[in-house]
This record gives structure tokens, C-alpha cells and sequence, in this order.
């Protein structure tokens, strides 16, 4: 039996690295704080190497949070071709992820995707990806100061847009439904969405920015900006993980 007393536990699952020629796996801090600090949850790195036993963690699970990274999302796994080859991969990840993901949607785990981890939620459950929104006629460029030499986190992470949240959805009950401006530092976002979600909040131009699983009994919610930065002085950050480790307590209280 699993002591009620002891916090949840939180799997993140890492990114792949080189570090000269010395292989890694990385998980930037920011993901893990909010874990433990906003949701009041044990973050759990979870290897990336692709022979992970995926059921084996989740039988210890009592949510998933799935990280940003600078890789994308391989596109051969949404059958498309790779638009920029000098952008990074982490076909790894993906190993994991993919089957993660959709093991954690039929359990009703919870979860909480970011960046990243919502495209990987996206092309897990059946959806497809856009590799350059900036090169869309009629969208503006989510990339913000990514890439560019010389900024500091502070102005990569800036505000840069607004988005609109769409009136009685997941994320509306957990911020609100007014708008709000968010951080951006993505280059690919969500083309099709997944036939199992529900777009929650879009960019003004038209960009899906946040989605829900609609048949979840519990909290699956995913976002394209970046919640963890400086999240405890953003009250809307702070909401989202205070929610999501709600949902992974209520998750626990249900173990034998």
C-alpha cells in the first residue's frame, strides 16, 4: 500500500544531450521547481534513452508533466519530411514519449503538457505538426528572440503575444476566459489537431496555443507557451500547477 502521507509522484521525462562526446540526459530545473514548489508534487526525471520500462514507471505515477526542449518532434512520426535539417531532434524522447503518452491518456493519468510536450501530445494521439509558422502566410513568428545571439533568458522569455481562451473550457476554469499574453518560443505548433483534443485557447492568428483531451476524466492539459518561467510571480502560472498537482493528489487518493 502506498502511504498516503507522501506526495505525488510527477515523471518528467528528460532530453537527450552531447556533451562533447560524452552522452546525457538533461532536465532543466525550472520544470522540476514547479513541480515540487507550485504543485506541491515529487518530480521524477524519467530517462530518455528509448529502452525504458514505460509501465513500470507509470505503475509508481501519479501524473506526468512533459517538458519544453529546443529539439521538435520528429516529423517522420506525422509523416512529413524534415523542413530545417539544422534544427535538433531527440528521436529518443520520442521513443518514450509517443507511448507514454497515449498509456497515460487510457489510465486517466494526470497530465500537463508544455511547449513540446503539447506537440508530442498532439502527434501521440494522431495529429500533425507545422515546422515553420513563420513562413505561413497570415502568421507571425512564435519563434520571439529564440535562436538570436547575445539575449538574455529574460528576453527570450518575454511577453509577445496575446491569446485568447475559449469561454467554459479546462483552461478557462482554471485561469479564466479573459485574454491573456504569454511568452513564445516555438517554431512548430499544432496543423491538425488530434481527433481526442479540444483546442483550449488560440494566438491571434489563429494558432492553437493550449488543448484539453476531451473524453479525460481527470486534468490532461497542454500549452504552447512557457508556464515555468518565473512562475512564482505569475498568477496564472501559479493556477496552472497549483491545478495540475490537485488533479495528481486526487489521482494518489485513488491507489490501493
Amino acid at each position: 500500500m502506498i502511504p498516503k502521507v507522501s506526495k505525488p509522484l510527477v515523471l518528467i521525462p528528460c532530453d537527450n544531450r552531447m556533451y562533447g562526446d560524452v552522452p546525457m540526459q538533461v532536465l532543466y530545473q525550472r520544470y522540476s521547481d514547479c513541480v515540487r514548489d507550485l504543485s506541491g508534487c515529487l518530480p521524477i526525471p524519467l530517462l530518455c534513452t528509448g529502452q525504458e520500462d514505460i509501465e513500470a514507471y507509470l505503475a509508481i505515477a501519479d501524473g506526468i508533466m512533459l517538458p519544453g526542449s529546443p529539439s521538435n518532434v520528429d516529423p517522420a512520426l506525422f509523416g512529413q519530411a524534415v523542413h530545417d535539417p539544422s534544427l535538433p531532434l531527440d528521436p529518443a524522447r520520442d521513443a518514450v514519449t509517443m507511448p507514454l503518452i497515449r498509456r497515460a491518456v487510457a489510465m486517466n493519468l494526470p497530465i500537463l503538457a508544455i511547449c513540446r510536450g503539447l506537440q508530442e501530445m498532439n502527434v501521440a494521439l494522431g495529429g500533425t505538426l507545422r515546422q515553420a509558422i513563420q513562413e505561413l502566410p497570415g502568421h507571425f513568428d512564435h519563434r520571439g528572440a529564440r535562436g538570436k545571439a547575445n539575449v538574455t533568458s529574460a528576453e527570450r522569455y518575454a511577453d509577445a503575444h496575446s491569446i485568447n481562451i475559449e469561454d467554459k473550457g479546462c483552461l478557462a476554469a482554471i485561469v479564466g476566459a479573459q485574454p491573456l499574453i504569454v511568452n513564445s518560443v516555438h517554431g512548430q505548433g499544432i496543423d491538425v489537431l488530434a481527433p481526442q483534443l479540444h483546442a483550449e485557447a488560440f494566438a491571434t492568428d489563429g494558432q492553437i496555443e493550449a488543448v484539453s483531451i476531451a473524453h479525460h476524466a481527470g486534468f490532461a492539459l497542454g500549452v504552447q507557451w512557457h508556464p515555468e518561467w518565473q512562475a512564482d510571480s505569475n498568477d496564472v502560472s501559479r493556477k496552472l500547477f497549483a491545478a495540475f498537482g490537485d488533479a495528481c493528489r486526487a489521482w494518489r487518493l485513488t491507489r490501493k
